[in-house]
């Protein structure tokens, strides 16, 4: 095995090696493994204990790692089937039915299998994630004085400083929460506003992980439709005179998954709206720090234009560095705020503070302009090698709307299949979506992005998941291929 074997490797070689020793036999010291495979002793650390996560290999400090003993037989499998009867039950009386479908949310977090271009993907790929520069920040966090103990359950005030700068406006660190990602920043969100069984206005195509959330809290999702411009006002507020809903949840920056940007126009009515409405507006600002290179200046958040207390504002540092790194900040400006921090409190207690501390140590660090530069001049280069690729070998689904920020592209599907006048629905989106992991590449289908029924059939593509701009020409190669295997060519 040569220096730079994977751990993995290491893995496949030790596990099959295993029937040579006797249940709790002594394997080879780490120092023997480092000489034999020629790794280093970090690729054997991680092996071993990768062994012992499967139950295979016992390891002992100071003596060194064993084959682990063989397992009692397995119980019989107990019967949960009445589990059905008692979770159709506890729903039976609520006015909106509580049960989730996570399908969406899954399709951005699930790795595809091995070989797969990635067009599916949520989150930047390793190669443009800040790795070095959070393990410098992990590793001074943990030095910090305190730095294990607990912290405020609001957040470190120095970091909830930090995000309230960012904001702008009249937004004051006393009014952020720090939270566990914008995920669980929503769901506190959406239950301190709203009760059970009424209904919240969304945008429409909205993120699916949104809509999981409201209908999680026996919410009712109504769509209010978007265009280039973001949400249409006149729509909205039909919609809350029509509902009576008091919650509106919106991206007004490069939004999930149009990548619109809300008119300047539509800023100000937006808030109006929801002002005479008594309503609030929760404001996803999930994507502001992967904006792309030639932007130019981005309008300032919602929550920076509202003194009176509308906008309930999330933003996030998860998107621009790494999905395990789960930061965010919620920010409110009234009474609401203490409603916000009483579930964010029952929910999680807090954000456990090595996590805060690393985070401060991040954005306070020289190397954090230096990565969101950088992340900004790629993410170009790889909307524009999508958006090529797309035009040249696929013209029938090249987008509409190519965005300055963000990471993905959303694209209409055209009407006929096999040259019939049927329309490429929902069932063109499935038929599209297994063709295309069929010819080795994942992509999104659109109908989850609806709250109701879409009016049109559409894919997500993703560029910030994939390896290089190579891959992204391979797999548009990949997709034309599905694609005409769809279209029965």
């Amino acid at each position: 095995m040569q220096e730079g074997s994977s751990v993995a490797e290491l893995v496949t070689v030790l596990r099959r090696e295993l029937d040579r020793y006797s249940p709790g036999g002594k394997l080879p010291s780490s120092r023997a493994l480092v000489d034999r495979f020629r790794v280093s002793p970090v690729t054997v650390s991680r092996a071993l204990a990768q062994l012992a996560a499967e139950g295979l290999v016992v390891t002992r400090p100071g003596a060194g790692a064993f084959r682990a003993r063989p397992r009692p037989s397995a119980a019989p499998a107990g019967d949960t089937s009445w589990q059905e009867v008692a979770l159709s039950a506890d729903g039976a009386a609520d006015l909106v039915p509580r049960s989730v479908d996570a399908s969406g949310v899954l399709v951005s977090l699930a790795a595809p299998p091995p070989g797969v271009v990635e067009f599916n993907g949520g989150y930047l790929h390793p190669s443009l994630q800040p790795e070095r520069a959070m393990a410098a920040a992990l590793a001074r966090a943990g030095r910090r004085p305190g730095a294990w103990g607990r912290p405020p359950v609001e957040g470190l005030p120095e970091l909830r400083e930090w995000f309230a700068r960012g904001i702008g406006g009249a937004i004051t660190a006393a009014e952020v929460l720090i939270t566990a990602g914008g995920q669980s920043a929503l769901a506190t969100a959406l239950r301190a506003l709203a009760p059970p069984g009424t209904p919240v206005l969304v945008e429409s195509p909205t993120y699916p992980g949104m809509l999981a959330i409201a209908r999680a809290a026996g919410l009712r999702p109504v769509p209010v439709p978007v265009d280039a411009d973001g949400v249409r006002p006149a729509l909205l507020a039909d919609a809350f005179r029509a509902t009576g809903a008091r919650v509106f949840v919106c991206q007004p920056l490069f939004q999930n998954p149009t990548g619109a940007v809300l008119a300047p126009e539509r800023r100000g009515e937006v808030l109006r709206i929801a002002r005479a409405a008594g309503a609030f507006v929760v404001e996803d600002d999930f994507v502001r720090r992967l904006v792309h290179e030639d932007a130019g200046p981005l309008p300032a958040p919602l929550a920076a234009d509202d003194p009176d207390g509308v906008v309930v504002h999330v933003c996030s540092l998860t998107k621009a560095t790494s999905p395990s790194f789960r930061v965010s900040a919620l920010a409110a400006h009234g009474p609401v705020l203490d409603r916000l921090r009483a579930i964010q409190v029952v929910d999680t207690f807090f954000v456990p503070r090595p996590l805060q501390e690393a985070a401060l140590e991040l954005v306070g660090s020289p190397a954090w302009p230096r990565h969101l530069r950088a992340v900004s001049a790629e993410l170009k280069a790889r909307r524009d090698a999508l958006t090529s690729a797309l035009r040249l070998r696929l013209p029938e689904i090249s987008p509409a709307h190519v965005p300055s920020g963000g990471y993905h592209l959303w694209t209409r599907l055209p009407e006929g299949v096999g040259g019939t006048s049927q329309a490429f629905g929902s069932g063109g989106e499935a038929a599209l979506t297994a063709a295309a992991l069929r010819a080795g590449v994942a992509i999104t289908p659109g109908r989850p992005y609806f709250s109701a029924e879409p009016p049109a059939a559409h894919v997500r593509l993703s560029f910030a998941a994939v390896a290089n701009v190579g891959e992204i020409a391979e797999g548009v190669r990949r997709l034309r291929t599905a694609w005409l295997e769809v279209r029965g060519r």
